[in-house]
């Protein structure tokens, strides 16, 4: 007889309501954490170690810390940087003056 035991990582989503991504703008970033679990036979049982909170979305997949401020209203132009090269972007910019590419939000 045998047993098939390990230890594996299970993804768990803290809060459903959607937030506005850093990364493209959309608002698709869920708040999630992966715990490790203890499984029997593929089942998980026991959770093992508590993952840290962190925010992905869902659209683009960028990872940004829960801690981090980096949450803003697409709308909100103030202090906006093109993702592509990092040039500083002032006003309503649809192409970066610096490399051309199609201007994405990063708010700084």
């Amino acid at each position: 007889m045998f047993l098939i035991v390990g230890i594996a990582p299970k993804t768990k989503i803290l809060d459903h309501s959607p937030r506005i991504c850093p990364a493209c703008g959309l608002a698709q970033a869920r708040l999630k954490r992966v715990d490790s679990y203890f499984n029997l036979f593929f089942i998980p049982l026991i959770r093992v170690k508590k993952g840290e909170p962190f925010i992905i979305c869902d659209r683009c997949e960028s990872i940004t810390s829960e801690t981090t401020s980096g949450y803003y209203s697409p709308w909100d132009k103030k202090k906006s940087r093109c993702n592509s090269c990092g040039g500083t972007l002032d006003g309503e910019f649809k192409y970066c003056p610096h490399c051309g590419k199609p201007v994405t939000l990063n708010i700084s």
